[in-house]
């Protein structure tokens, strides 16, 4: 946890690992870093600046070791991809990925997604990834869990009229706090036909991770909700 402005503690929805970072890793965040890596500065993200055009923005908080993140970036050239990550071997394995595949539609930041979406602006965004966050799964761990009310509060000031949130996860009691979670949030609008969950969509590429929880017979859940229009929703 971390201490806020006023004292008191934050819960942090992660556990800071240091992890093993190679040589490649270490050599592409000192390289690539400047190229592809946004430093905040407490200021206002200015993300046409970062990526140098105006474009549809998509961004994945927490993209553990950036396969999904670097796949979407390459299929997708119109569009800019930032990520948020806080382990350095996966911004190092991101970087490594990003420069082998040619993408230049990439930036990335190494921080807290809570410290983050403040700095973006009202309706900069056209969607968020939030891809196997850890579950928390113990009862008086699920403080932790990314997803909570404030979450969609502060994914849906980001992600402009039209845009969506789409979150995927291999433990099914997350699904359904994600799903009654979404549910009871203003602004959101859940893209299941039968209110519930959605196929995995090709959009999204499978990673290993999820390939890893399928073969120990986890079931994936993939759960998409849109953002409603302002006038639809009394926003401003």
């Amino acid at each position: 946890m971390a201490e806020t402005e006023t004292g008191r503690r934050q819960v942090r929805s992660f556990v800071r690992r240091t992890g093993r970072v190679t040589r490649a890793q270490a050599r592409a965040a000192e390289t690539l870093w400047p190229e592809f890596g946004i430093d905040l500065t407490g200021e206002p993200l200015e993300l046409a600046a970062a990526f140098g055009r105006d474009a549809a923005r998509i961004l994945e908080i927490g993209f553990g070791d950036g396969e999904c993140l670097a796949e979407l970036a390459l299929r997708h050239p119109e569009r800019d991809y930032l990520g948020i990550e806080v382990h350095e071997p996966g911004i190092g394995h991101l970087l490594l990925a990003v420069e082998a595949n040619g993408a230049r539609n990439v930036r990335c930041i190494r921080d807290d997604a809570v410290d983050v979406l403040p700095m973006i602006g009202t309706g900069q965004l056209s969607g968020v990834h939030l891809f196997f966050p850890d579950p928390w799964p113990k009862k008086r761990h699920h403080k932790r869990r990314i997803v909570q009310p404030s979450f969609f509060e502060a994914i849906a000031r980001v992600v402009r009229p039209g845009g969506y949130l789409h979150m995927a996860t291999d433990w099914v009691p997350y699904a359904e706090h994600m799903l009654e979670t979404g549910q009871s949030a203003a602004g959101w609008e859940n893209a299941s036909p039968t209110g519930d969950y959605v196929p995995r969509p090709d959009s999204r590429p499978e990673t290993k991770f999820e390939r890893r929880g399928q073969r120990l017979g986890h079931d994936v859940r993939d759960l998409v909700f849109h953002r409603i229009a302002a006038e639809r929703d009394g926003s401003d």
